[in-house]
């Protein structure tokens, strides 16, 4: 959430996949924005639209977002199709559908099991040559440190951040934080980096989840190898711009990938931390997968207008 052809014979072709490709990253920037704002039944149409073109190259992640969509505006029926086709497309990320609230209204549902089931077997299957036992180990990891930060929202929203609530919840957070870390700075160290060919794509984007929240010194110490990871495609490149900018910032520098926000202590607003030449930064977030600046700000309850160059 990307695919060149060949010469000039195809010229024609190359030029329709390109608009294609153009009209679905629109739709699907604006389904996104539709989802942000809370309106489900605009998103799942514009979904539905930007799917239409069999031109376009959904990934998993679009699909499995459409899902979610269609769960929320309360059509089970488009929710579990779309489900379908994010397995087939290659969603792996079993944990993730297991715990995620978008999904709640599906649960009960008699098809759950079935699709669940379906999505385990296809997952377990692709992923055989893996270390399993150190995969489920990470699908834990996963699930421990996803699950503490799915309960900010509530517990912000319900008492706010100068309650005793707030304070019990940042230290459990980091509490599991630091567990986390020391086993998967272990794991770093008796293997590498546990990468796709070692343990899949969610068991390497979990080792990224706990480094990214760990301290910045184990951050520094790990962004190489990191590096090394992206490079062989052990890693994704949207991971490793997320870790650039965290330690860009704790360095005190601007970011290079507008990743980063902090709350403004004289006003109490949500901001960008600074960005390095953000009149490029789109140009930046798109090489490594990223969504524009402006779509990802949303997500934060954010307008944000793109610098001019």
């Amino acid at each position: 959430m990307k695919k060149l052809l060949l010469l000039a014979v195809l010229v024609l072709v190359c030029n329709g996949l390109a608009h294609a490709q153009a009209t679905f990253a629109r739709l699907n920037n604006e389904a996104m924005s539709a989802y942000n704002a809370k309106n489900y039944p605009e998103s799942g149409k514009l979904f539905d639209q930007a799917f239409k073109d069999k031109a376009a190259k959904p990934t998993s992640t679009d699909y499995y977002n459409a899902a979610c969509t269609w769960a929320l505006a309360g059509d089970a029926k488009k929710a579990f199709a779309y489900l379908d086709q994010a397995t087939v497309a290659g969603w792996d990320n079993v944990a993730h559908v297991k715990q995620d609230t978008d999904l709640r209204n599906l649960r009960a549902d008699k098809r759950w099991p079935l699709m669940l089931q379906k999505l385990e077997a296809t997952v377990a299957k692709a992923e055989a040559g893996l270390n399993q036992p150190l995969k489920k180990e990470l699908e834990v990891i996963y699930a421990s440190d996803q699950g503490v930060r799915g309960k900010i929202d509530s517990v912000q929203k319900n008492f706010g951040m100068k309650s005793a609530q707030w304070d019990a919840l940042m230290k459990e957070m980091r509490g599991i934080d630091e567990r986390n870390t020391r086993r998967v700075t272990e794991i770093i160290d008796q293997y590498g980096w546990p990468g796709k060919s070692l343990v899949g794509r969610m068991g390497s984007t979990t080792a990224f989840l706990v480094i990214q929240h760990s301290e910045p010194t184990v951050q520094r110490k790990y962004l190489p190898m990191m590096r090394e990871a992206v490079a062989k495609g052990e890693l994704s490149k949207g991971n490793l711009a997320l870790l650039e900018d965290r330690v860009l910032i704790g360095l005190g520098k601007p970011q290079i990938y507008g990743s980063q926000l902090h709350t403004d202590p004289n006003t109490g607003k949500t901001e960008f931390s600074p960005i390095e030449d953000e009149a490029h930064v789109d140009e930046r977030r798109s090489a490594v997968g990223l969504e524009p600046l402006a779509a990802y700000a949303k997500r934060f309850g954010l307008d944000y207008t793109p610098k001019k160059p």
